[in-house]
């Protein structure tokens, strides 16, 4: 059960963490909008067309900033509210009574574990679901651009290409599929005029591409030997292809850096298929279990700076906190964003051990 104490620290720190929330975030919003406010304006639309794509644009990006500072928005909440009572003597209040600064310093702990899990949250349900909407550039809001697909990795090892794809209409021109075999060599092809996107449903449970004037070459080897040539081609006319790659999954992998909106459950799946974005998705899912881990340990670094008794260093101690904290954020990024010819991501975690027993020094070296 949570003391009198833990009540008014929690009740605190809800407060203040809405407050940063909406504080960060709209920074964020803002100058993201100032650098690319000419990308939304560039077609000529009306004020009004041009306010209701930047809604459509940023509302679901804001899931994406919040994981990206989910950490730095946990701990300027709860060091806010700690150096607010350091100031106020109601630190001094709590240790006369017999209260340590290790136990004022539980229901913050407790509190930025239940952010953390709220990350966790964001990065594994909520991104995955629209990430064909964050995938979006921001002179395309609406989707009237036509893209070119090329060769993007489908079931059973295929690959589709086409020379248009249209997201307004979900549908794909001048088509061309190749299957592969196990050994990568191409067995069939398929070419179509147009395919128009069916989803799946309960009798059918893999989406498929209806496709118009198709037209599939497959090859077919003649084992016995003798005279003459021992490959012969079938020409076949299919009406609908299986596939993964709906309209959605194709918009998602236009964008650079897809890997990252994709949940860990799907990125081990495509570990194991993937060849080319290997090394991309091995990076994505170190990245992203050691993210939970940083924000905690973002918190640990910055609370030694504020459990202290004296209320007349609290600036001081924020400066260095804010240097410290920020080396940490800082080096994570940079560890993150760094690709190695060896299919390791070690490096990505090297923060997290140079950082995490640096807090525990700190910690250790608080006098309660």
């Amino acid at each position: 059960m949570f003391s009198t104490l833990d009540r008014y620290i929690l009740r605190s720190l809800l407060v203040n963490y809405l407050i940063s929330l909406a504080i960060m975030l709209s920074l964020y919003v803002a100058l993201d909008m100032f650098v690319n406010m000419d990308e939304f304006t560039e077609h000529g639309y009306r004020m009004s067309t041009v306010l209701l794509n930047i809604a459509d644009y940023y509302w679901p990006n804001l899931l994406l900033f919040f994981a990206q500072l989910s950490g730095v928005i946990t701990l300027f909440a709860c060091l806010s509210v700690i150096a607010r009572m350091r100031k106020l003597n109601e630190m001094t209040a709590m240790l006369a009574s017999g209260v340590s600064l290790f136990r004022l310093a539980r229901p913050v702990l407790l509190f930025g574990l239940a952010m953390t899990g709220l990350l966790v949250i964001d990065t594994e349900l909520l991104i995955p679901t629209i990430a064909h909407r964050l995938a979006r550039e921001h002179d395309d809001v609406d989707g009237k651009r036509a893209y070119e697909v090329l060769f993007l990795h489908d079931r059973d090892n295929n690959l589709l290409s086409a020379g248009q794809f249209l997201p307004t209409t979900s549908d794909l021109r001048r088509v061309l599929i190749l299957t592969r075999d196990d050994t990568g060599q191409i067995t069939r092809t398929i070419e179509a005029d147009q395919a128009v996107w069916e989803p799946p449903t309960s009798e059918r449970p893999v989406g498929r591409w209806r496709l118009e004037r198709g037209r599939m070459i497959a090859r077919v080897v003649n084992p016995q030997g003798g005279f003459g040539p021992r490959e012969d081609k079938q020409i076949t006319y299919p009406a609908y292809y299986e596939s993964d790659l709906s309209p959605e999954a194709i918009q998602l992998r236009q964008a650079e850096g897809w890997v990252r909106f994709l949940s860990l459950a799907r990125l081990r799946e495509l570990a194991q298929a993937e060849a080319q974005d290997r090394d991309a998705i091995l990076r994505t899912r170190h990245a992203r279990v050691a993210a939970p881990i940083v924000s905690i340990v973002l918190l640990l670094l910055g609370l030694p700076f504020f459990l202290d008794r004296s209320p007349a260093s609290v600036l001081s101690d924020a400066g260095k906190c804010l240097v410290v904290c920020g080396l940490c954020y800082v080096s994570t990024f940079v560890s993150q964003s760094i690709r190695t010819e060896a299919q390791s991501a070690l490096i990505a975690w090297l923060p997290i051990f140079i950082f995490g027993t640096l807090s525990m020094v700190l910690l250790d070296r608080v006098k309660t």
